[in-house]
């Protein structure tokens, strides 16, 4: 609904996507609503974006994710 504003794709096909940023002078279809993250697999057939549930303690309120990357080990 509220567009992604960053996506990094995993040599594996895996695609993290960050969506909800909140900037000033920008404008925000979902103003009131935290960041999010969703996980798609590119490698289905018909890849469809996936929320991720974020730990708890994690003050969501404030979460106004800005980019993405990974980091691979």
């Amino acid at each position: 609904e509220t567009g992604s504003e960053d996506i990094d794709i995993l040599p594996n096909g895996l695609a993290f996507i960050s969506s909800g940023l909140k900037y000033q002078g920008l404008k925000s279809f979902a103003p009131d609503k935290p960041g999010e993250i969703f996980l798609m697999d590119l490698n289905e057939d018909n890849p469809r974006a996936v929320e991720l549930r974020i730990s708890r303690g994690f003050d969501l309120s404030s979460f106004n994710p800005h980019g993405i990357s990974t980091y691979i080990d």
